[in-house]
């Protein structure tokens, strides 16, 4: 996407509804699962595209990455053993367009993508999110108790530029904590 012009108004809501493609492998260290693609993404084709969105970087400085990749780069993450995938296929300009039974049957949906691919860890990247997609109300960003078809579960704030309630340190710190969780037990 690097030098490409942006997308115009009627170009972003034609790519409502569109969908991104798995960044998938089997025995990935993590799969880091978003909400669902925004509207960005839907016309790239790349996750975490739109370019106020803070996943990579925070991928990089917390240690994932050597470098700080673009999304159009995204498959370079299969080398280092990481994958994305969505709970929520369909590009939406908000999380918040999609309903409560949407996400419930993502989490079904991931669940089978977990079952086939088996991940070390699962990093969902959406708190509440999670809650409403698993059922957990209470749920806390961090690890959690139960993992979900072997897979290891944390659960991280969503890097979306829209998500005012983390700073870039703050995602840094946590995803970082993911990070150091894989050096422990590597």
């Amino acid at each position: 996407m690097s030098g490409s012009p942006r997308p115009g108004k009627a170009e972003l809501a034609a790519a409502a509804g569109r969908t991104v493609a798995d960044l998938l492998a089997p025995n990935l260290r993590v799969l880091f699962c978003g909400i669902n693609p925004g509207l960005y993404s839907g016309v790239t084709g790349h996750h975490f595209a739109r370019p106020g969105n803070r996943f990579w970087r925070t991928l990089h400085l917390a240690g994932f990455t050597p470098r700080q990749l673009r999304p159009d780069e995204e498959q370079e993450l299969l080398a280092y053993g990481y994958g994305i995938t969505n709970l929520v296929a369909r590009a939406t300009a908000t999380a918040a367009e999609l309903s409560p039974a949407e996400l419930a049957e993502g989490a079904q949906q991931l669940r089978s993508k977990v079952e086939r691919y088996q991940p070390h860890r699962l990093a969902i990247l959406g708190i509440s999110a999670y809650r409403l997609a698993f059922a957990r109300p209470a749920a806390t960003p961090g690890p959690q108790a139960e993992d979900l078809a072997g897979a290891q579960v944390f659960v991280l704030p969503n890097p979306s530029g829209l998500n005012a309630h983390y700073t870039p340190a703050d995602l840094v710190r946590v995803f970082g904590d993911l990070r150091a969780a894989l050096d422990a037990r590597e």
